[in-house]
C-alpha cells in the first residue's frame, strides 16, 4: 500500500507514522487534511487496476468452462490443518505480546508455592515429619482455584472475539479454534509446572528421603512430571467447566465444585478405609486422589522413620527380659516399629514404624504404584481434552438442519 501511494503521487510515509493514519493523511480522508489528487482517477490510469481487469476477464472466461465438479466446494477456503496451524501460532504471538495473563498465573504460583514449601521446610522422618509432607502435597493443589479463575476471562474473551468476527465469516473453524486453546495452554502451564515445583520440592526437601543417587534422581524427575501435569490438568478442567458455558462466573463455580469434592475424597483428611461404604466411589474417581497417593509415594517411600523424643511410646518390659526380647514377637507380627535401645531392661522407648513404607501404608498409599498413578492422571488430562471439544460443539457450534 504505502509502494502504491508514493509512486503515484504522495508523500514520503516517515518511519515512526502509523500506516493507516499516512494512507487516510493522503486521500484527504484524515481531519484537517485534504487530497492533492483524486485518487480513483489515479486508480483507474494505474497498471495495478489494469492487471486486474485482466484478471477478471480472464476468469470470466475460463472458469465458466472448467466443470464444477473440478472445484473443491468446502466449507472454508483452507484445509483444517492449516487453520490450526495458523490460528495457533497467533494464539501464541497474542500470549507473548499482552503476557499479563502469563504473569499473573506465574506470580501467584512463585508465591503460593514458596509459602507452602517454606511452611514444610526441611520436614523430618519423624511420624509428625511423614505427616507434614503429605499436607504439603495436600496444600500443593490448592492454587488449583485461582489459577482456574485467572483463564476463564481470558477464554471467554477469545471465544466471544471468535464467534462474532471469525464464525461468521468463515475465516477459521471451531476445531481450530478450540484445538488452538487447548495446545497453546498446555506448554505454558508445563513451563509454570516446572516453576511451582521448583519452589515446592527444594524447600519441602524430599530429596533428602532418597537412600541412593539413582533413587534421587528418579524421585524427582517423577515428581516433577507429576506437578507439571498438575498444572495441565488445571487448564485442562478450566476449558472443560468453560466449553459450554456462557459466562465465566458460571464455569468458575462448577471448577470450584469439582475441586472441592476431588480433594474431600482424596484420602487425606479421611483415609478411603474410614469412608462410609457409598462414598468410597468418589475416593476412586478423584483426579487428585492419584495424584497425592503418587507424590506422596514419591517423595517419602523405601526410607527409615525417626521418631522424635515425644512420639516414642515407654514402657516398662517383663522381669528378666530386655527390650528387644520383649517386643520381639509383636514387631514380627506387626510388621513394623522398632526399639531405641534393645537392650534396656528398665524402661523401653517403642517407635510404632520403622519404615515410611508402613506410613504409606496407613493412608492407603504405595510406591510400586507410583507411575500407575501418573499415567492414570494423565488419562484425566485426556478425557478433560476431549470432553471440552464435545461439549463446546454441543453447545456453541450451530448445527446443521437434516438436508441443508
Amino acid at each position: 500500500m504505502i509502494d502504491y501511494f508514493e509512486k503515484n503521487g504522495a508523500h514520503q510515509c516517515p518511519k515512526d507514522v502509523n500506516p493507516a493514519e499516512w494512507m487516510l493523511e493522503v486521500i484527504g480522508a484524515a481531519p484537517g487534511s485534504h487530497a492533492d489528487q483524486d485518487y480513483h482517477e489515479v486508480w483507474k490510469a494505474s497498471k495495478e487496476c489494469k492487471a486486474t481487469q485482466a484478471e477478471l476477464e480472464w476468469m470470466e472466461k475460463e472458469l465458466v468452462k472448467k466443470s464444477q465438479d473440478n472445484f473443491e466446494r468446502g466449507e472454508f477456503a483452507s484445509s483444517l490443518l492449516f487453520q490450526y496451524f495458523f490460528v495457533t501460532k497467533r494464539l501464541f504471538q497474542q500470549y507473548w505480546r499482552t503476557p499479563s495473563y502469563l504473569w499473573s498465573k506465574a506470580i501467584l504460583t512463585l508465591f503460593s508455592q514458596i509459602f507452602i514449601g517454606f511452611t514444610f521446610f526441611k520436614a523430618d522422618r519423624s511420624l509428625q515429619g511423614l505427616q507434614n509432607q503429605m499436607l504439603s502435597v495436600f496444600m500443593f493443589t490448592v492454587v488449583f482455584n485461582p489459577t482456574v479463575q485467572q483463564y476463564l476471562p481470558t477464554y471467554i474473551s477469545q471465544r466471544d472475539l471468535y464467534e462474532a468476527r471469525e464464525r461468521p465469516s468463515k475465516t477459521f473453524s471451531w476445531i481450530a479454534f478450540i484445538l488452538s486453546q487447548i495446545t497453546v495452554e498446555i506448554p505454558w502451564n508445563f513451563t509454570i509446572g516446572t516453576l511451582g515445583f521448583s519452589c515446592y520440592y527444594y524447600p519441602v526437601s524430599f530429596y533428602r528421603n532418597a537412600s541412593f543417587a539413582n533413587q534421587l534422581h528418579e524421585r524427582g524427575a517423577l515428581i516433577w512430571l507429576f506437578c507439571t501435569a498438575f498444572y495441565v490438568f488445571t487448564g485442562s478442567m478450566a476449558q472443560l467447566c468453560v466449553a459450554s458455558q456462557e459466562v465465566a462466573q458460571s464455569a468458575g463455580h462448577i471448577a470450584s465444585l469439582l475441586f472441592v469434592l476431588s480433594l474431600s475424597f482424596c484420602g487425606v483428611m479421611v483415609t478411603p478405609n474410614n469412608m462410609p461404604g457409598f462414598w468410597k466411589f468418589m475416593y476412586r474417581v478423584s483426579p487428585l486422589t492419584y495424584f497425592i497417593d503418587g507424590v506422596l509415594s514419591t517423595g517419602i517411600a523405601n526410607s527409615k522413620v525417626e521418631c522424635s523424643d515425644y512420639e516414642f511410646v515407654t514402657f516398662t518390659p517383663r522381669s528378666g527380659q530386655n527390650c528387644g526380647e520383649y517386643m520381639a514377637l509383636y514387631i514380627d507380627a506387626a510388621g513394623t516399629g522398632y526399639i531405641k535401645d534393645s537392650g534396656a531392661t528398665v524402661k523401653c522407648s517403642f517407635c510404632p514404624a520403622s519404615s515410611t513404607n508402613a506410613f504409606l501404608k496407613m493412608v492407603s498409599s504405595n510406591y510400586s504404584h507410583r507411575w500407575r498413578n501418573y499415567g492414570i492422571f494423565l488419562c484425566y488430562i485426556c478425557f478433560n481434552i476431549f470432553a471440552s471439544v464435545f461439549l463446546y460443539w454441543l453447545a456453541r457450534v450451530p448445527k446443521r438442519k437434516a438436508g441443508s
